[in-house]
């Protein structure tokens, strides 16, 4: 029954932030940002293309900026309440529809950064305090999948609406997908109910503002936000440079390169339900497990920089990459709320998973500037080392955990 309610209450808000990151993916809303826009290329006008891409930028900065303070908003209020961030994409969605300058689209990217900021936090606000403990390495399995899911129809979605209506219609579609998620929602509401965190007063300051930030003084939170910042690095590495990567070096078609993302994308998913069974086996060591996972994966990239297997290899090794890493994912959140105060979940969760817009906004503009100079191979195996050293950094976070 949990677990029917991790996905009947934490899943409805999660197919939302599945859809952040797929419907409206076209480089706005996703959490893949310029990768996703390139995926689109082919649909989208070249200039409304370019245009796209740097108001993405735009939009995972205002994404980042928002994070933590809905994490401190979704500790304090119920989560029912962010239905207000649906409002915000369904608004966006229909801003592109409408949209005819860069002005226009950087209002999309501003109103889809509002509206992905609270997805993360209040998730595992609900997921935290409606799912019983020995069932959340499951509950955070099922929330991993979907977002998986999601990033992997996001190309089908656009594509198929795109084709058949134009651009523009096609994000009026994801306006309507949007408009069925809140319906959702709302029918659901009785699931997504929690418990406000108690309000505490420090004397010199304002109602609450101690209890509030106080996890800024917290090691372990920070390194969680790190571990994010780097893992994140990697994948938008493969997100934004895998395709043409391989077409250069070795090369293969866009159409099987691309294909390769997906399979990426769909192993991951894979790799994260199985990862929900190992979270519930080994959950007094969700930090050894993930950094097991992270190096495997940094392995296999570095031998897909490599090449030394050949092409067809190479596809192979780096979707398997995406089923290493998902199978980590279950056990990196459990890994997280062993860091995170009882009262504090939304707080924490909200500061840790900016580590990922800060990881998407920071890679294209370091590795940005190796794909510039021609180094692909380069491109790969620094991604392969700074997924390598999060290894190291959620080792960190399990020894610090056990000292919280």
């Amino acid at each position: 029954a949990a677990l029917w309610r991790s996905t009947s209450g934490g899943g409805p808000c999660q197919w939302a932030g599945a859809a952040s990151r797929g419907a409206p993916g076209l480089a706005i809303c996703s959490e893949g940002g310029g990768g996703a826009a390139s995926r689109f290329s082919g649909v989208l006008p070249g200039s409304a293309l370019a245009m796209m891409r740097r108001a993405t930028l735009r939009g995972k900065d205002v994404g980042a900026a928002c994070w933590l303070m809905s994490g401190l908003r979704s500790s304090a209020v119920a989560s029912r309440r962010c239905w207000t961030s649906i409002i915000l994409y369904i608004l966006a969605c229909l801003q592109a529809y409408a949209a005819q300058s860069y002005a226009g689209l950087m209002v999309v990217a501003v109103l889809a950064g509002l509206g992905n900021a609270p997805f993360h936090p209040v998730n595992f606000t609900i997921l935290n305090q409606r799912v019983s403990t020995h069932r959340l390495g499951y509950a955070f399995s099922v929330h991993g999948v979907s977002g998986n899911l999601g990033w992997a129809l996001a190309p089908v979605f656009f594509s198929v609406c795109a084709a058949w209506w134009g651009w523009r219609h096609a994000f009026l579609a994801a306006s309507g997908l949007y408009v069925l998620i809140l319906v959702l929602l709302v029918i659901n509401r009785q699931y997504l109910v929690t418990t406000p965190a108690p309000r505490a007063a420090t004397p010199g300051l304002g109602a609450d503002s101690e209890h509030a930030l106080a996890i800024l003084r917290m090691p372990v939170v920070w390194w969680c936000f790190f571990f994010f910042l780097l893992s994140t690095v990697t994948l938008a590495v493969v997100q934004n440079f895998a395709v043409p990567i391989l077409n250069t070096l070795h090369g293969i078609s866009l159409e099987k390169a691309s294909m390769t993302l997906t399979a990426y994308m769909l192993l991951g998913a894979v790799g994260i339900l199985i990862g929900g069974f190992l979270a519930a086996r080994f959950a007094q060591v969700t930090d050894r497990v993930v950094a097991l996972c992270m190096a495997a994966a940094a392995l296999l990239m570095a031998l897909c920089a490599s090449g030394w297997l050949g092409p067809q290899a190479t596809l192979w090794l780096l979707a398997l990459t995406g089923f290493a890493v998902g199978i980590g994912g279950p056990s990196r959140d459990l890994m997280i709320k062993k860091g995170t105060p009882k009262e504090a979940t939304g707080r924490v969760y909200g500061l840790v998973y900016s580590g990922l817009d800060v990881g998407f906004a920071l890679s294209p503009l370091v590795f940005g500037v190796f794909m510039d100079q021609g180094w692909y191979t380069a491109t790969l195996l620094g991604a392969a080392v700074v997924l390598f050293i999060s290894a190291g950094v959620a080792l960190g976070v399990g020894q610090r955990s056990a000292k919280t």
